[in-house]
């Protein structure tokens, strides 16, 4: 088995009013108090980024799910901290179930021009950063990667209201963001020399704002030999992060694997891959699911024990197979991050409930 892949997560949590549920412009204030808190790592860090109304925390790079761990529980405790001191909420949600403002902030002047209405809406995700062993196996594990996206995103699902209302989406957030151009499942590449080229050319037609930033669920990142995913929801708790990390890493570690026995990444439809992650989005773990393989339904059920069966051995190999194991067995048990929202009552009760879970008893 291919060696065990180094690491990071990056989480982006809304900033709520307490009185109104909706999102508040506090970004700059909560990052300041947030700063002056002990991190967790050197490399970590609080980052206020395109909206005023949302914060992003990084573990930096962690050999290992224990120490992911640890770094999420406190770069959870740190903004919790410091939203209550700046009289806020952090709250785990991928999108604002009570709605408010959401204006990009002045210097992403770009990202609103370029993408106009489809950015004006918050929405937070949980991005995963792997370890490659080159550029080249960068491109080439994101072609490993693509038949399993719609699961992750299916387990990560913690988006069902939207402006006060029930979307009927698990993973609203993903529905927004199939609205922008070049976004959803990555395309195959043979190359980085293929990628690149094809990352330059929707920048000169002018649906990417920048090549360092693709809308791809994943994508390689040549130049840091590293593999990112932006597939997954914010986790509505740290276990939800680390089963997806965990998952994450054992699907590279199984890339790796395969490549090195000369195995092809299978051959996924585009309409297919668009219509897999529709249903991902659309029932996370309660309803049916699309095999972007064989091409016909399956209950996400029966998608998510493929995959552990699939990574199995890299997931014995690193040590995490009861993580993982015990994570999907726990969140079908108490629901996804979506299922447990609306088990909460409504909008505003949702958004208090994360709020109040941030922080241990």
């Amino acid at each position: 088995m291919a060696d065990t892949p180094a690491l990071c997560a990056r989480e982006e949590y809304l900033l709520v009013d307490p009185g109104t549920g909706r999102t508040a412009d506090a970004a700059d204030e909560v990052r300041g108090y947030a700063d002056a808190l002990d991190a967790p790592a050197p490399d970590s860090a609080v980052t206020a980024d395109l909206f005023a109304t949302r914060l992003e925390a990084g573990t930096g790079r962690c050999a290992g799910l224990d120490e992911l761990s640890e770094r999420l529980i406190h770069n959870r405790m740190r903004l919790a901290t410091a939203a209550r001191a700046a009289g806020t909420w952090i709250v785990p949600s991928a999108t604002a179930a009570m709605g408010g403002p959401a204006a990009p902030r002045a210097k992403f002047g770009p990202v609103a021009d370029t993408y106009a209405a489809a950015v004006a809406e918050v929405t937070c995700g949980c991005h995963l950063q792997l370890a490659a062993p080159d550029p080249e196996t960068a491109v080439a594990v994101v072609n490993h990667l693509r038949p399993w996206l719609p699961t992750l995103l299916a387990l990560s699902a913690n988006s069902p209201y939207q402006d006060g209302a029930d979307t009927g989406y698990a993973s609203w957030r993903h529905a927004q963001r199939s609205r922008l151009p070049a976004g959803g499942m990555p395309p195959h590449f043979a190359s980085v020399r293929a990628y690149e080229a094809r990352v330059s050319r929707l920048v000169e037609m002018g649906v990417l704002v920048a090549e360092t930033a693709p809308h791809w669920l994943a994508h390689p990142v040549p130049r840091r030999s590293e593999v990112e995913l932006h597939v997954a929801d914010t986790g509505v708790d740290v276990e939800s992060t680390v089963l997806q990390a965990a998952l994450s890493k054992a699907l590279v570690q199984t890339a790796l694997a395969d490549l090195a026995a000369g195995r092809e990444a299978p051959a996924i439809g585009e309409q297919v891959a668009a219509a897999a992650l529709w249903s991902a989005a659309r029932h996370g773990m309660s309803g049916p699911g699309i095999h972007p393989v064989l091409e016909r339904t399956a209950p996400a059920t029966v998608l998510v024990s493929e995959l552990l069966a699939a990574v199995r051995p890299a997931l014995e190999d690193n040590g995490d197979l009861i993580t993982a194991s015990s994570g999907v067995r726990r969140l079908l048990r108490l629901g996804t991050g979506a299922a447990r929202q609306r088990a909460a009552g409504n909008p505003y009760e949702a958004t208090a409930k994360l709020a109040a879970n941030v922080l241990p008893a």
